[in-house]
C-alpha cells in the first residue's frame, strides 16, 4: 500500500504499554501484507520500565514499584513516563526511505539518530552520538557532563520496524533512578526542562514532523488523533 504522505498518528492520553505492543505488532503484520499504511505513532506512557533483550536484573531497582514489561526490542532497561515523547515508527524496510536504503538496519538506526539530532537543533541543542552508546547525547552546559536526552529501541519483524524513539521533554527525572538507563552507569540522563528549555509537546512534535522528510523522504500526513484505549 503506497501513499503520498507517511501516516502520522497521535494519542492524547497516556497509552498502556501492553496495548501499545499489541497494536504495533498488529500494524507491523498488516504492513507486511500491504493491509495497513506505514506510520509514526506519537504518544506518552504512564510510568513504567521496559526490558530489552540485553537487560540485566541487577540494573532494575524500581523503588516506586512501577510495572515492568519485556519489550522484545534490542537494548537494556528503559524508563517511560509522562513528559516523555514516544515516537513509534512502523516502516517497511524492504523499501528505501530517504537516507535509508532497502534492507539496511544499521542505516535505519543511524537515520533515527539523525532525525533526533536535527530535531534537537531546532531548539539550539547539539545532539551527538557515541560509539558503543545507543541514543542521542548532549553536553550539560553547567556540569560539562554528557547526558542522554533521547533513547532508541528497535525491533524488526519480517523487515517491518516497530518500537522507535523516546525524547525526554519534562519527565520526572527521579524516576530514571529506578534503573541503570540502557545499562550505562557512568553517564546521566537529561531533559529539555532540566536544560532550561520550556518546550511544549506541540512544539516538539512540529519539529519532529519538519525534520522527518529530510531524513526519511516522505512528507508526514496531518496528525491523526486516535481514540485511546
Amino acid at each position: 500500500m503506497t501513499n503520498k504522505h507517511f501516516l502520522w498518528e497521535i494519542s492524547k492520553n497516556p497509552v498502556p504499554y501492553p496495548y501499545a505492543l499489541s497494536r504495533m505488532q498488529d500494524i507491523a503484520q498488516k504492513i507486511r501484507s500491504q493491509q495497513a499504511e506505514e506510520r509514526v505513532w506519537l504518544l506518552e506512557h504512564p510510568p513504567l520500565y521496559t526490558a530489552g533483550t540485553s537487560a540485566k536484573p541487577a540494573d532494575l531497582f524500581n523503588p516506586h514499584h512501577y510495572p515492568t514489561f519485556d519489550a522484545g526490542r534490542g537494548g537494556q532497561w528503559t524508563y517511560h513516563g509522562p513528559g516523555q515523547r514516544i515516537a513509534y515508527v512502523m516502516m517497511d524496510l524492504q523499501k528505501p526511505h530517504g537516507q535509508v536504503p532497502a534492507r539496511d538496519l544499521r542505516a535505519y538506526v543511524h537515520a533515527l539518530e539523525n532525525w533526533i539530532i536535527r530535531t534537537l537543533a531546532e531548539f539550539g541543542l547539539k545532539g551527538e552520538c557515541r560509539d558503543g552508546r545507543v541514543g542521542v547525547w548532549v553536553i550539560d552546559p553547567q556540569s560539562g557532563q554528557e547526558e542522554k536526552i533521547a533513547a532508541i529501541g528497535v525491533r524488526v519483524s519480517r523487515w517491518v520496524s516497530w518500537h522507535g524513539i523516546a525524547i525526554n521533554l519534562h519527565p520526572d527525572m527521579a524516576d530514571f533512578d529506578g534503573i541503570v538507563p540502557c545499562g550505562i552507569r557512568e553517564f546521566g540522563v537529561t531533559s529539555f526542562q532540566k536544560l532550561g528549555l520550556p518546550v511544549t509537546f506541540a512544539q516538539l512534535d512540529a519539529a519532529l514532523a519538519k525534520n522527518w522528510t529530510a531524513v526519511f523522504g516522505e512528507p508526514p500526513s496531518m496528525l491523526t488523533p486516535l481514540q485511546d484505549e
